[in-house]
């Protein structure tokens, strides 16, 4: 069997899977000097990785993982490469410095084995959160992981909701940072929450675009949360600007790690007289005491996507959507030289 599918043969599976109402468009044949597509999976989140490839029509390239008996990574690709268009489906999640250096050998695998193009679609990024200097002698390591892949031999990047918009300048090479604020808002509508008995908050000043944007979508209005963090993974709410009495708050966030700032912030809002409280969020890293703190606080539902794979033990709370249907739509236009952007441009 082929490891492709024909361009319009791949265009009417993508088109017809997502329930976004993303543009669709027919662009006319042409000759092209591309390799095919084919599709890299890592060991990070592989079920994400398969989605994807069954919304394309592809099948995953055959790719050996391996260690040796210290943990060194062995990586082989058993498929030649030459030629082709390579996408490889890698969120650098944890346990993160393996799956770091688990990318940067398939990428140097790939570009040794004669690749056309190399795309890394990393859904979530991790050591986002290290982007710039807090303090004296510390680094910024989300510029240090993308000189890394960079000289490793990526052409491009695909991602979900970086922690900062100011890491996408830290490649060198193109990216195209995409928003899972569509699909969170298409979930929110259909539990019919929106309009103007809704306000979307922000649980820190940092995230104010980020949660403008879902409140533009669902028609609502805007709080913040002014908070300080004394140190990482701990926060203190100092004060909410503007007014959640009487209303359901819709938090959202592009990760919970711990879940203290959401917790907190329920607590808060609660205590300001919001009927109801919904968290969002893309990445759902859930570390350490988060599905604790998350079960006993004020929260009616936990909204996250699945760029990172769900290993903590579940809760009744967390409703997980899918972002594959996006990153196919986005794959398929990176491979036929078409514009992103016009993914998210209505009917």
């Amino acid at each position: 069997m082929s490891d492709t599918v024909s361009g319009s043969a791949r265009r009417k599976k993508v088109a017809g899977t997502p329930r976004l109402a993303y543009a669709s468009h027919s662009f006319p044949e042409e000759p092209s000097r591309r390799g095919p597509l084919k599709l890299y999976c890592g060991s990070a989140n592989p079920l994400l990785a398969e989605e994807i490839a069954s919304i394309l029509g592809l099948p995953l390239t055959s790719m050996l993982c391996t260690r040796f008996s210290d943990g060194e990574i062995r990586i082989k690709i058993e498929e030649s490469s030459r030629g082709a268009d390579a996408f490889i489906i890698q969120p650098t999640c944890a346990p993160v410095n393996d799956t770091l250096m688990e990318t940067l050998i398939i990428v140097d695998a790939l570009r040794r084995s004669s690749a056309y193009r190399i795309t890394l679609v990393v859904p979530y990024y991790g050591y986002g959160r290290q982007d710039k200097k807090g303090g004296p002698r510390e680094p910024v390591t989300a510029k240090l992981v993308a000189n890394l892949l960079t000289a490793a031999g990526i052409d491009r990047i695909l991602t979900v909701d970086l922690h900062a918009e100011q890491i996408s300048a830290f490649f060198d090479v193109p990216v195209d940072h995409l928003p899972a604020a569509p699909i969170i808002a298409e979930y929110l509508m259909d539990q019919g929450l929106e309009g103007p008995d809704i306000v979307v908050v922000s649980p820190d000043v940092g995230g104010t675009a980020r949660a403008r944007r879902l409140a533009e979508r669902l028609h609502s209005s805007l709080a913040i949360i002014a908070k300080r963090r004394p140190e990482p993974n701990r926060s203190e709410v100092m004060e909410i600007i503007g007014n959640v009495s009487g209303k359901v708050a819709v938090m959202i966030d592009d990760m919970i790690d711990t879940a203290g700032s959401i917790a907190a912030g329920a607590v808060a809002m609660k205590a300001r007289g919001a009927t109801a409280i919904y968290a969002c969020c893309t990445h759902g890293v859930l570390s350490g005491p988060a599905i604790e703190r998350l079960e006993t606080a004020p929260i009616e539902e936990v909204i996250i996507t699945n760029t990172i794979p769900l290993h903590t033990p579940k809760t009744d709370k967390v409703v997980c959507l899918s972002v594959a249907p996006l990153l196919a739509r986005a794959i398929h236009r990176i491979h036929e030289d078409h514009s992103v952007s016009e993914i998210f441009e209505p009917e």
